[in-house]
């Protein structure tokens, strides 16, 4: 996997991943990796890095913001967030049921020592990067 990921522009997010544990952080790296490696793969220009809810978010024109998150509160635990009003989490639940646990209407949790199922994430992030363009599909038309 090439490394396009740019370098966190945001003193905010930045301040925010270097307040992580070191294990949780390269965890949270890893997911937001992926995120700007989808976005480049799908032609994405316009990715936003912020800060949402106090958690590095991701937000372009034609998609959803996502969020990556570990809390002190499950220290084993971290996961990517996406709009709970829309009907991603409900598409996932659906297709891909055996390869991620799910949280809620909003998330994809991960344990510390999860082997993420790479390909299938990088799809999630897809579909909501392009939410926009896509949610009037059945099934988001996968």
């Amino acid at each position: 996997m090439a490394n396009i990921t740019p370098k966190i522009e945001s003193i905010d997010v930045l301040d925010t991943f270097e307040r992580y544990p070191n294990a949780q952080r390269e965890k949270l790296l890893f997911l937001r990796q992926l995120i700007f490696e989808v976005a480049s793969e799908i032609g994405i220009d316009d990715l936003e890095e912020t800060l949402k809810w106090g958690e590095p978010s991701y937000l372009t024109k034609n998609g959803s913001t996502l969020r990556i998150a570990w809390r002190k509160s499950q220290p084993k635990k971290y996961a990517i967030f996406f709009n709970c009003k829309t009907t991603l989490i409900e598409t996932f639940r659906e297709v891909y049921r055996e390869q991620f646990t799910f949280e809620g209407a909003r998330g994809i949790a991960f344990e510390m020592d999860d082997v993420i199922p790479v390909e299938e994430l990088k799809h999630c992030i897809e579909l909501s990067l392009t939410y926009h363009k896509i949610k009037h599909l059945p099934m988001l038309g996968i």
